[in-house]
């Protein structure tokens, strides 16, 4: 089946619906959770509900690390776009770094990237 005639709404839409079908009711009959499907396009773009969630995901972020939600939001999208640009470079060329990365401890993160000194 090919993306190429619908509309960005009308795939993403359709991608969504079919994550659910296929998890949605493992998640909430085994695991007792909820299931929101995060559907992105390899141009960064994103679903309504994945859009939803990054949003709520930066809120939390923001009031945890006691940044601005803007900075957050920026943060998380960007670190998003760059996951989804490695994952399309992996895809064509294939994986020639290292295996693991430490991950990043929330609480030393500091979203601010522009200096409030005047």
């Amino acid at each position: 089946m090919s993306n190429n005639n619908k509309s960005l709404e009308k795939m993403y839409s359709d991608h969504e619906k079919e994550k659910k079908r296929m998890y949605n009711s493992r998640v909430i009959q085994i695991e007792h959770g909820q299931f929101t499907p995060l559907v992105f396009s390899t141009t960064g773009g994103m679903a309504k509900e994945c859009s939803c969630f990054l949003k709520k995901l930066s809120e939390k972020l923001s009031h945890k690390t006691n940044q601005k939600y803007s900075d957050t939001v920026n943060f998380v999208r960007r670190r998003i776009r760059i996951e989804l640009l490695k994952t399309c470079l992996i895809a064509i060329r294939g994986h020639r770094g290292r295996f693991y990365q430490r991950p990043i401890n929330v609480e030393e993160l500091d979203l601010n990237l522009i200096s409030d000194q005047h």
